[in-house]
């Protein structure tokens, strides 16, 4: 079973509000903790790619 981490900018310490990551055998695993079952499986490259993207379209 993977040991999610929640990020920084997610809401209270036990909220329903948050994204989780955690390293997989063969990816890095992100999900929101409102839905753990639903989990995106990506590598570095994608995830670095995802976060520059919602960084760019931040207010």
């Amino acid at each position: 079973m993977p040991e999610w981490q929640k990020s920084s900018f997610s809401g209270g310490a036990d909220g329903n509000e948050c994204v989780e990551l955690s390293y997989g055998e063969s990816a890095l695993l992100l999900r929101e903790s409102d839905d753990p079952s639903r989990i995106l499986p990506l590598t570095r490259d994608s995830l670095a790619a995802l976060l520059r993207r919602m960084q760019a379209d931040r207010p």
